[in-house]
């Protein structure tokens, strides 16, 4: 419907508000025509009563003394000269005075009072009324006069000034309606259809707004709408990509995954070996290879949107940690990264293996690769402790610490990356396992003295159980 549009609000909103300031100057006019009237008959009444005292022995003819009083609209004349009040012209009265009115000491709030009291009373009234006369001719003057004549022409003239307000109304509202709709209500329809436009085909460039409002705030507006569209264009290109990017990363990891089993088919093949030195590097290998077919698995998990759920298990964690770096030791070419552990030997941690090896893994490769980029010597430690409500897990290096767009984008998947190359891929999927397990992975610190990641996972679960250490 039109009045719930924002034009017909404020057309249905300026027709009130400009009723209402004409009304508030209607009460005042009616009650300054009242006294204009009623000071009218004062005057002529003044003049009437002249035209006795001008005549000789100030007497005039009956006859004369009524058209006197028909002329002045008036019943009675009284005029008080000196001390002596006089009554100047008389006629009969019809009914007892009603009330009295002294025009020279009333206030405007009496005035307002009395104009409203006699235009809703119907009945004709015989009211006295006092004034002072004009030019000197004496101290007061009093008049009687019917209301009914006062009454109509206050209704009259109340009528003309409704009539007045209501066309005054109307253009001003019409006015006001056309200036809304030219400087609000089009640009915001305007911004409106952009939104909807742009809602049915965000790739398409062309429905991105332009800027052109000439109000300050929808300028504003306009040039917001415009940097979140571009934004967003952005955002939902790079998901397109991302999704092309992880359907190709799917189908990679499924040939990879059958070539690896393969190779782990070899490898324990391996193991059947007489060689010493082929017995020692066959367990490795094939739990490499084993590790490599489960990321693959884990990989074609991911590009269907969901990770395996965790299966925690009592794990001895100091082994995993030395299994972690051990596996990354033996990727390192030059013997710069030294690793260190504080871990006691007996701890044990509720966690998936292989989800937390995953987790360490990442952390520590990255670690270690952050130190190598410099060219220098450095250390890579980790350290675990527990008390009553969680198990502790922090990761350090001595390394030149994260770079700013990657400390700007952290754990988000192709776009943490700490080094030229890197996706940040690693961070993102050892944040979400960490969150699998219930805990949080965090960056404690980070600067020219190093990097430390904390890995904090609860010991019980939501219902309150303790679980098993």
């Amino acid at each position: 419907m039109f009045l719930k549009s924002l034009s017909g609000r404020f057309l249905l909103l300026t027709v009130v508000f400009v009723m209402l300031a004409e009304v508030l100057i209607f009460v005042p006019s009616v009650a300054r025509f009242r006294e204009d009237y009623l000071q009218a008959r004062l005057e002529r009444g003044q003049i009437a009563s002249l035209a006795v005292l001008a005549g000789p022995d100030e007497m005039v003819s009956p006859e004369l003394e009524r058209e006197l009083l028909k002329n002045a609209g008036v019943l009675n004349v009284v005029l008080r000269r000196n001390a002596v009040r006089e009554l100047v012209l008389s006629s009969p009265m019809p009914a007892p005075v009603y009330r009295t009115f002294d025009l020279r000491s009333a206030t405007p709030w009496e005035l307002i009072r009395d104009a409203l009291t006699r235009l809703f009373d119907p009945h004709d009234r015989i009211i006295r009324v006092i004034g002072k006369p004009v030019n000197k001719a004496g101290l007061e003057i009093e008049i009687t006069l019917h209301t009914s004549d006062l009454r109509q022409r206050m209704l009259d003239y109340g009528l003309r000034v409704f009539l007045l307000s209501l066309v005054i109304s109307i253009i001003t509202a019409t006015l006001l309606f056309l200036a809304v709709r030219r400087f609000l209500v089009a640009p915001i329809s305007r911004v409106v259809f952009h939104i909807t436009a742009y809602k049915e085909a965000p790739e398409d460039h062309r429905l991105i707004i332009e800027p052109r409002a000439g109000i300050t705030e929808l300028h504003e507006a306009e040039v917001a709408l415009r940097e979140m569209q571009i934004e967003l264009s952005k955002a939902l290109k790079q998901k397109d990509r991302l999704a092309t990017l992880g359907g190709a990363v799917a189908k990679i990891s499924h040939d990879l995954r059958n070539m690896l089993t393969t190779a782990q088919l070899l490898a324990d093949r391996m193991e059947m070996s007489d060689d010493p030195s082929v017995q020692r590097t066959a367990p490795k290998l094939v739990g490499s290879l084993t590790r490599a077919v489960s990321l693959c698995e884990s990989t074609l998990a991911f590009g269907k949107a969901e990770e395996p759920a965790p299966e925690p298990t009592d794990l001895k964690i100091r082994q995993l940690i030395e299994d972690v770096i051990e596996n990354e030791q033996l990727s390192i070419s030059e013997d710069k990264v030294r690793f260190e552990t504080d871990v006691p030997p007996e701890l044990v941690v509720r966690a998936d293996p292989e989800q937390m090896f995953r987790v360490l893994s990442n952390l520590v490769h990255n670690a270690s690769q952050a130190i190598q980029a410099t060219g220098k010597p450095g250390s890579v430690s980790v350290a675990v402790k527990e008390d009553a409500d969680s198990w502790i897990i922090t990761v350090c290096d001595t390394g030149p610490g994260l770079p700013r767009r990657a400390l700007e984008n952290l754990f988000r998947p192709f776009e943490g990356g700490a080094r030229k190359g890197g996706t940040g891929l690693g961070l993102a999927i050892a944040s979400e396992l960490v969150r699998g397990h219930g805990g949080k992975l965090e960056l404690v610190k980070t600067g020219e003295d190093g990097t430390c990641f904390r890995i904090t996972m609860p010991r019980r679960v939501a219902s309150g159980n303790s679980s098993t250490s």
